[in-house]
């Protein structure tokens, strides 16, 4: 399992988050959630990566910034961050 942390940034109702979580829960990944209903700054950074909208779910994986990712898109975020 790797080191990198994946940054995921939800928000309640939202059902493409639900959608990615389930992957993201089972992939023993290092996970960190952030809803941003509930963390302005987080918001602020979703907004700083789409466009001034707060899209999510948004993902970060070091540098890389994923605005509505595929769990395949993040699997392979995390394999080149881990290289």
């Amino acid at each position: 399992m790797s080191d990198v942390e994946v940054e995921f940034y939800w928000r309640p109702g939202c059902g493409f988050c639900a959608a990615l979580e389930r992957p993201l829960s089972k992939s023993g990944f290092k996970v960190k959630r952030v809803n941003i209903w509930e963390d302005p700054d987080a918001a602020a950074r979703v907004r700083s990566v789409a466009n001034g909208n707060e899209v999510v779910p948004t993902v970060f994986v070091g540098s890389k910034a994923m605005v509505n990712p595929s769990f395949g898109e993040i699997e392979a975020a995390v394999k080149a961050a881990s290289a």
